[in-house]
């Protein structure tokens, strides 16, 4: 199973604050709405400190008085505070519930777009579970900080700076009592932060690891049951479990301990204030009121100063989730490359038409260095109109070589060129509609029969749609419950290995396209649908220029000729005939069990 990749561990040095903000460009269509939130949530929260004032009115004036409808007047001045203080805080709700939606919804959009840009390289390299919950989990936070922590680690700031201005004005020396904490509690969450940070990302990650191993065992379902493989992967998945357990219990042990502190130091600052506050009230230099109105007032603030400890840690874990997602933001698409002219090795053909391969060479991003490329001076025409069967041994670089041409990957070196105009000058969008691909292992959509062959071709109707089916031998799709709306499954598990692979050549012929590109396309097919696809895809192979990876001699045979790819290059170019005659390495590709045709 897939573990976390290199390329998903942390930074050493990171800024909290420095993440968040990269998270401004999808906050700023929003930040109006957030900012008035953010101000009505200071009025509310400042509003509970108009109570300790009314505490203090109604204890030193009426009670101290005995005049029983100044206490009404009193209750009734604190009913109104709190509900208005309550409204307030509804009002807030109102004002980040739907703009925060869309935050979220614009980032993961962004993510998911970004990802299909990014190059097959990319994918090759993270496994599917971190993209995921990068795509989820991670946004998912981004959204609650933005709702509640952002909003009030600012309020919470502004009601103790407003909250101890007014103890200091009751009473300085109480005030400063209260102050005393402020430099430990500092200390300490300047000391927690680090910390803390280091394990939201360490269980984020592995969040990341265990959706893989879900993802993989769901999806490959047949292979566990078949090979009874469920005990092993059942322990597997426990083990990831089970360290995500001591990292989720690490990070509760800090957050407790930190909690613990911030709770006790400020309590122990109340009690020392009661104790002097009631000497002072006993000799007479303090009211009854001042004193009831600043203890009122100092639990006022207990909330925003014992939140303090959980605020930090969503911040925290939000800022984590911000470089995981900007991880893959950050990650550029391959830009385009200059086409670079070389001469060819081979005598060129004439005329431009057609596929072509000038010096083309291929090393993948992440090969250790000095590693040869996979493709080395890869120097091929095929003319407009003809068909190619590319014949290599296993890890020759046969699926390599296609794969560049509707760049799946990108050329290291060397140019391709499509009827004369170099592929890195042609927008990815519109060349994927000149070429059509379909490889050896066919991919399926959630989605029906007819909607996975249709994704070939933008245009495309039911008329297309039926010849297309009936091209790849498909006529199946007719006989399933609801036709070719019925839903196949996720990766297509109900239909068979054929019909997966039918399904897979429908989508790639149904557009039409200039350029044809088969990575041994047949390879799950019976003999007999083997050939009756053959003779209806040269039909198709006839209007069309075709790259055609092929194992069998059956499927040679569909080619006008044939080019043998031997330790990254073209090593030989002829008909079937010619180089089954007059080329050694190839006759002994030919020659298997099959036999020779």
């Amino acid at each position: 199973m897939t573990g976390t990749r290199e390329a998903t561990r942390p930074a050493e040095h990171r800024s909290a604050v420095r993440s968040l903000l990269r998270l401004w460009p999808y906050v700023r269509p929003v930040h109006r709405r957030l900012a008035a939130a953010a101000l009505v949530t200071v009025a509310a929260s400042c509003l509970s400190l108009v109570i300790p004032l009314a505490l203090k009115w109604t204890v030193d004036g009426p009670i101290a008085r005995r005049e029983p409808s100044g206490v009404w007047l009193g209750g009734l001045m604190l009913l109104l505070v709190g509900s208005a203080e309550a409204g307030l805080f509804g009002l807030r709700r109102v004002l980040v519930a739907r703009p925060l939606a869309r935050v979220e919804a614009d980032m993961r959009a962004a993510l998911y777009a970004h990802l299909q840009r990014l190059p097959v390289s990319f994918h090759d390299r993270w496994p599917s579970g971190q993209l995921l919950s990068r795509g989820t989990t991670d946004l998912m936070l981004v959204r609650i900080f933005l709702a509640f922590p952002l909003t009030f680690l600012l309020v919470n700031g502004a009601t103790i700076v407003v909250g101890f201005t007014i103890l200091l004005m009751q009473e300085w020396r109480l005030g400063l009592v209260l102050l005393a904490p402020v430099v430990p509690l500092v200390a300490l969450c300047w000391f927690f932060e680090e910390r803390y940070a280091r394990a939201a990302r360490t269980a984020q990650d592995r969040i990341g690891d265990l959706t893989t191993v879900i993802e993989e065992s769901v999806l490959g379902i047949r292979i566990v049951k078949g090979f009874g493989r469920h005990p092993a992967l059942q322990r597997a998945f426990g083990t990831l479990a089970e360290g995500l357990r001591g990292i989720e219990l690490h990070k509760a042990a800090l957050l407790g301990a930190l909690w613990a502190l911030i709770m006790i130091l400020p309590e122990l600052a109340v009690g020392t204030a009661l104790v002097l506050g009631t000497l002072q009230v006993a000799d007479g230099q303090l009211s009854t009121g001042t004193l009831v109105a600043f203890l009122s007032t100092a639990l006022a603030l207990r909330w925003p100063v014992e939140s303090i400890g959980f605020l930090l840690a969503l911040t925290n874990e939000t800022a984590t989730a911000a470089d995981r997602y900007f991880e893959v933001m950050d990650t550029a698409p391959p830009a385009a490359r200059e086409p670079r002219i070389r001469r060819p090795r081979c005598a060129p053909c004439r005329g431009d038409g057609g596929l072509r391969l000038e010096g083309v060479e291929f090393r993948y991003p992440d090969a250790p260095p000095g590693t040869p490329p996979v493709l080395r001076g890869v120097d091929l025409h095929i003319r407009r109109g003809e068909t190619m069967a590319l014949v290599g041994t296993t890890g020759s670089g046969k699926t390599t070589l296609v794969s560049l041409i509707p760049r799946l990957h990108e050329a290291t070196a060397g140019r391709i060129t499509l009827d004369g105009t170099d592929v890195t000058a042609v927008p990815r969008s519109r060349l994927r509609q000149w070429v059509a691909v379909a490889f050896e292992e066919p991919t399926l959509f959630s989605a029906s029969a007819g909607e996975n062959v249709l994704m070939g071709a933008d245009d495309a109707g039911e008329e297309d749609l039926d010849r297309a089916l009936a091209v790849a031998q498909a006529g199946f799709v007719h006989d399933l419950p609801e036709g070719h709306r019925t839903q196949v499954g996720e990766q297509g598990l109900s239909l068979s290995g054929g019909q997966r692979q039918r399904l897979a050549l429908a989508r790639a012929v149904v557009g039409s396209p200039r350029f044809l590109v088969l990575d041994d396309p047949l390879s799950a097919l019976d003999v007999h649908t083997e050939a009756l696809v053959e003779n209806a895809l040269r039909e198709v192979l006839a209007d069309t220029t075709a790259l055609v990876v092929a194992h069998r001699p059956s499927t040679v045979l569909l080619a006008d000729r044939v080019a043998l790819l031997s330790q990254g290059r073209i090593t030989a170019v002829g008909t079937h005939y010619e180089l089954l005659h007059g080329n050694r390495e190839y006759a002994s590709l030919m020659s298997g069990p099959k036999g020779t045709p």
